[in-house]
């Protein structure tokens, strides 16, 4: 299962774990990362003291390669030399063109991975000396770049960018998705849904419940819903009171919607959240989890049992190779 992506991020098994949502902790990190994969922490909002911790942390959990995770819809140069000077070894960039960027990450010694939702998008961030690709598909859970659905997107982008590494993000959360990104051309699966369930993820028991009890319809896709603080930046959730809400006073827009700017939860790291804030419940989150943004992908039906992160890496590669391997013998037959 080592593909061309896996030998450029120096892991083992072709599975990136996503952002989600910043609910990353380094034991979960860390975990995927010992498993063989490529463990993301979501440090974009984080203070420089803070990140640097968290990187200290993780980088005592594992000696196998990890990522930071750099929303380019903020400031991230001051976070992008810290992150550098720590030694991270893989930046992992999201949203706005990342050409500014890529060559100092790059001259710091780290590999660049840059997540796009057109070939366009990918052949721009190849030309700016990215190295890896993650083509995010419609399907995703958390904010989505783009419209076009993984199936589609992915061969795409291969065909535009190769032998760039493509990486397939968007509906995957078991083995029959990894072996479906393989056979499309990906050189593996970033995969965030399927590790809210695991047992290193620091999020409020309710909001995993919620995923474990969810179907593939319990998603909804919104332009613009959960945004105070991050305006204009799509995303997809779990139905709850507060999408109810909104969609039975007529979608108003921001500013007219029902309840905007109440207090609905605290936690004690993040604070006071307002109703509408794109904050999703933390383990120390208490308060009405329910309005709270429950991100998450349409992936979310195969997720229906708490595991540990490790575990559920070998689960899907394990799930892969049997595919893979009884599609060889079907063809040799």
């Amino acid at each position: 299962m080592i593909t061309a992506g896996c030998e450029r991020l120096g892991i083992e098994v072709p599975i990136i774990q996503a952002p989600l949502g910043g609910l990353v902790s380094p034991a979960l990190a860390a975990a995927v990362s010992n498993a063989g994969g490529l463990g993301t922490l979501a440090l974009w909002g984080a203070d420089i003291q803070a990140l640097r911790q968290q990187v200290r942390e993780t980088r005592a959990l594992t000696t196998k390669p990890f990522a930071v995770n750099l929303n380019l819809d903020f400031p991230q140069e001051e976070r992008l030399d810290a992150c550098l000077q720590e030694g991270v070894p893989v930046i992992s960039f999201f949203w706005r063109d990342p050409s500014g960027l890529v060559t100092r990450a790059k001259a710091g010694g780290a590999t660049v991975l840059h997540t796009v939702s057109t070939a366009a998008e990918a052949g721009h961030a190849v030309e700016s000396g990215v190295d890896v690709i993650i083509a995010q598909g419609w399907e995703a859970g958390g904010h989505v770049r783009g419209k076009v659905a993984t199936m589609a997107l992915i061969p795409a982008v291969v065909d535009k960018v190769g032998p760039v590494p493509v990486f397939a993000a968007g509906g995957i959360a078991d083995g029959r998705g990894l072996a479906a990104a393989l056979a499309l051309g990906a050189s593996g699966a970033w995969i965030g849904t399927r590790f809210l369930a695991s047992s290193e993820v620091p999020i409020h028991p309710y909001y995993r419940e919620r995923v474990l009890q969810a179907t593939e319809d319990d998603t909804v896709y919104l332009d613009e819903l959960f945004d105070i603080g991050w305006p204009k930046a799509p995303h997809r959730v779990l139905r709850n009171s507060t999408v109810a809400a909104w969609e039975a006073a007529g979608r108003p827009a921001t500013g007219k919607r029902p309840g905007e700017g109440d207090v609905v939860a605290t936690s004690k790291s993040r604070g006071p959240i307002v109703r509408y804030r794109p904050a999703p419940p933390a383990a120390d989150a208490e308060g009405d989890i329910d309005a709270l943004a429950l991100y998450a992908g349409q992936s979310v039906a195969l997720v229906n049992k708490r595991q540990p992160a490790a575990e559920i890496v070998s689960e899907i590669v394990g799930e892969a190779q049997a595919i893979l391997l009884g599609l060889a013998r079907q063809l040799g037959n």
